[in-house]
């Protein structure tokens, strides 16, 4: 079995999986039913956050050797956070490729895991929107308004939130 029939089998079983039981905090699906390597998620804001009331919408766009490769992740949805880039792309550990970190800020127990599933990515995505990790931002600004001005983050979150139930 080709290492690309390998991955789509897995993800479709993740997904299927998904659908059996549905996990709170996300949902997730097919960007287009004829290609299972790219998904939609939404991702709803964490309770007792400044995100909360939120739904966030992002894509996971998988590789063929998943999960030997992370996937990459991308809030399509306006988000304010320290580890989501301006442009919507998700910094953690988890999604970083799998080995020793060149510059040494992660363990590689830390970075990407062929055990990583579709539902552990989306738990971590919850968990970093809850408790960001302002010492490596992918978004330089929202880390500093974070830790200096937290009020204002909050206001800036909440027009996130706002505009995200518009849609």
């Amino acid at each position: 079995m080709s290492r690309e029939s390998q991955s789509a089998l897995l993800l479709k079983n993740q997904l299927a999986e998904l659908r059996r039981r549905p996990m709170e905090g996300f949902s997730a699906g097919l960007i287009d039913d004829d290609d299972i390597y790219k998904w939609e998620v939404l991702v709803i804001g964490p309770q007792d956050t400044c995100f909360e009331g939120g739904v966030f919408k992002a894509h996971l766009i998988f590789p063929k050797e998943y999960p030997h490769r992370p996937p990459k992740m991308v809030f399509i949805s306006d988000i304010w956070h320290p580890n989501i880039d301006k442009d919507g792309n998700v910094c953690i550990s988890i999604l970083h490729e799998p080995g020793d970190d060149k510059f040494g800020y992660e363990k590689a127990s830390e970075r990407w895991l062929p055990v990583h599933t579709v539902e552990t990515i989306l738990v971590s995505v919850i968990s970093m929107l809850a408790d960001p990790n302002d010492e490596s931002p992918a978004n330089v600004d929202a880390a500093k308004m974070w830790r200096e001005h937290p009020e204002e983050f909050k206001r800036r979150v909440t027009q996130c939130v706002r505009k995200s139930q518009e849609c």
